[in-house]
């Protein structure tokens, strides 16, 4: 199947996915976070406040908001890990209609749980067939509207009013760190930025085993990686989808590919300076910042942030309660 075509979304597409997915996500705030003397200026964009505790419900909401009332009483399906899941379950439950989730056989138990909650159907599957519905946008044992949880371009013009928001509330931000799953949130807040005119770098935070877009970088072109699953479970795919590739390389200044110990580290920071709980993906933009280090960008050119506040998306807070708990011992969860 030949994958879509994509384009950044428009200042105009951008606010209308707000006007669609307002009264159902909420305006997250930015906070600053506190750490010691000399460390750099960071800033918290927490979307684990949204009502499933991820971004995933901007995107959600933006793309069904599109579906007519007939369409829609068909029933609705997505692949997913979990948050779009979530996403997807929360907007189909309020609009009365049937959803069906296909989730990776790696899926955590505190998302399965949270996605039966909201009555939704799970089908696990291995991951390999997984990956197969987020590249080739269907699954033809499911009927109903297919809700792509990266290159669709209506979810991606609502991961971008993420990017209105820190605009708006720190006009002087001068990089941001952004998870990279997809690229479906990094590249709508990189073209919301764009799209108003700003030139603020938008750095992609990967996870050392799964980094697909660090690879795709240093190749020049989507490259496939060995996947190892982690307790990162949000991000971190086989590839680098093919019609998300354009977007990537034209919109992202690079990726900071960080370990399972510096996400770690992060979400313990999390905790005792910001009273808050990220999962590993949310996490891993703090990590990143953290690490202070270098970027790979385009033909694995080495670039570097500039100087000046940073802004780390904390994209979800969905993380088992277990897992948390082996973390805050100073351990890795198997």
């Amino acid at each position: 199947m030949t994958p879509p075509t994509l384009h950044a979304p428009t200042l105009e597409d951008i606010r209308a996915a707000r006007r669609r997915i307002a009264g159902i996500a909420v305006r997250t705030p930015l906070v600053p976070l506190a750490l010691d003397p000399g460390a750099p200026e960071i800033w918290l964009k927490l979307e684990t406040l949204q009502p499933i505790g991820s971004f995933k419900i901007r995107g959600a909401a933006s793309a069904l908001g599109l579906v007519s009332p007939k369409e829609l009483a068909r029933g609705v399906y997505t692949a997913s890990a979990g948050n779009m899941a979530q996403g997807v379950a929360w907007c189909a439950r309020a609009a009365g209609v049937p959803c069906t989730v296909v989730v990776p056989d790696t899926a955590p138990r505190a998302k399965l749980d949270a996605i039966t909650r909201l009555g939704a159907e799970v089908v696990p599957l291995p991951f390999d067939r997984w990956w197969r519905i987020l590249v080739e946008h269907r699954y033809d044992a499911l009927d109903g509207v297919f809700v792509h949880p990266v290159s669709d371009p209506a979810v991606i013009a609502g991961n971008a009013t993420i990017g209105l928001e820190i605009l708006e509330d720190l006009p002087g931000v001068a990089s941001l760190f952004v998870p990279y799953g997809g690229g479906g949130l990094s590249c709508g807040i990189a073209s919301a930025l764009r799209a108003q005119g700003s030139t603020v770098p938008v750095f992609a935070s990967e996870v050392a085993t799964a980094a697909p877009l660090a690879a795709s970088f240093v190749a020049g072109a989507p490259a496939a990686i060995d996947h190892r699953p982690s307790f990162v479970d949000g991000i971190g795919g086989r590839a680098v989808l093919a019609e998300m590739w354009p977007l990537a390389q034209a919109l992202l200044a690079g990726s900071c590919v960080v370990s399972l110990e510096e996400i770690a580290a992060a979400i313990r920071q999390l905790v005792a300076r910001a009273r808050l709980v990220a999962e590993g993906a949310g996490a891993s933009s703090l990590a990143a910042a953290l690490a202070g280090r270098a970027a790979v960008g385009l033909a694995g050119a080495t670039i570097h942030r500039p100087e000046g506040p940073i802004v780390c998306v904390i994209s979800g807070g969905n993380l088992d309660p277990a897992k948390l708990a082996t973390l805050l011992e100073g351990r890795l969860p198997a």
